[in-house]
């Protein structure tokens, strides 16, 4: 008997006792669940700050993995450009799930993205018109990455508002494709409008350009003379790799024209030699006495010449 009434008495001693504890640890999970309570505004606003900080995690791991990608490929198998274009792709796309989510999740946002989507119809085909041509370029990106009419680094000729330009392709986004000039120039241009372009791909086969330079001299001129050091200029140049040769292509109305053909390492380098040899030619030419024809006027005064012209009528 003693022995039960001392269990008995010391039970609810017990009980009481490990009554605060639990309720206490209850009370601190609930408050630390309501803070994330998507249904209040800072529990919403909370949530939207783990999502922002999940996306831009993602968007770090996917770069960093593109990058040991490219760095594990020293041979260039895999094109830079598809690499570039899909991280763009997946990161635009993954930022759309994430939105998606948190309206799901957010039961105000929720029940407004059900009724918008109510009536999908209208809003389909609002949106398309609207962005039309960021649809079209967004196509024109896959077309231009699944047919690779280009790379990365490529060089290409093509038009472009302020005329005929050459650059190297230095990125292809989900919208436009950036080039960049011998002069370090950046063309950005819509991934439609390069698509649906005839464009010249200068590093498809051979990086080498061939230099056309046309230069004229007068009909007095020695034309053995000119041609020998416009050869000896070019030979002399360090961008030219190979001088074809410096033939007469026309008998102009006051000219002889001479062109020079040489082949340079690529474009870029191309340009640089042909201003030099243009420089270069004009003093080799004013010191052996070879005319460079250029267009004049001579006035013929019909009338006596006079120290002062008379007043003019008023």
């Amino acid at each position: 008997m003693t022995s039960l009434s001392v269990t008995a008495k010391n039970a609810p001693a017990e009980t009481v006792a490990a009554a605060p504890e639990g309720w206490g640890a209850s009370r601190v999970l609930r408050d630390l669940t309501g803070y994330f309570d998507p249904s209040h505004f800072w529990g919403a606003l909370a949530l939207g700050m783990i999502f922002l900080l999940f996306g831009f995690m993602l968007s770090w791991l996917l770069r960093r993995t593109l990058v040991a990608l490219i760095d594990h490929d020293p041979n260039e198998r895999i094109d830079r450009m598809t690499i570039g274009f899909i991280q763009h792709l997946t990161t635009f796309i993954m930022w759309i799930v994430l939105a998606l989510l948190f309206c799901h999740a957010v039961p105000s946002l929720n029940k407004l993205t059900t009724s918008l989507l109510a009536g999908v119809s209208i809003v389909s085909v609002v949106i398309g018109f609207a962005a039309q041509s960021t649809l079209g370029n967004l196509v024109s990106g896959i077309s231009l990455v699944i047919y690779k009419p280009f790379r990365r680094g490529d060089r290409l000729q093509l038009t472009t508002p302020v005329g005929v330009e050459t650059g190297v392709v230095e990125d292809l986004s989900l919208g436009y494709t950036v080039l960049r000039t011998f002069d370090n120039r950046r063309i950005v241009l819509s991934n439609g409008t390069i698509a649906n372009q005839i464009m010249i791909n200068l590093s498809s086969v051979d990086l080498r350009v061939m230099l056309s330079l046309t230069i004229s001299i007068g009909y007095t001129s020695d034309i053995d003379k000119a041609r020998a050091i416009i050869l000896e200029l070019a030979q002399a140049h360090d961008g030219v790799q190979e001088v074809v040769g410096c033939p007469v292509i026309n008998l102009g109305g006051s000219s002889v024209d001479l062109s020079l053909r040489a082949w340079c390492p690529d474009a870029a380098i191309s340009k640089s030699v042909e201003y030099d040899l243009l420089e270069g030619i004009k003093k080799r030419f004013d010191e052996a006495g070879i005319e460079i024809p250029y267009a004049y006027q001579n006035v013929v005064l019909s009338g006596p010449v006079t120290e002062r012209a008379p007043p003019s009528p008023r």
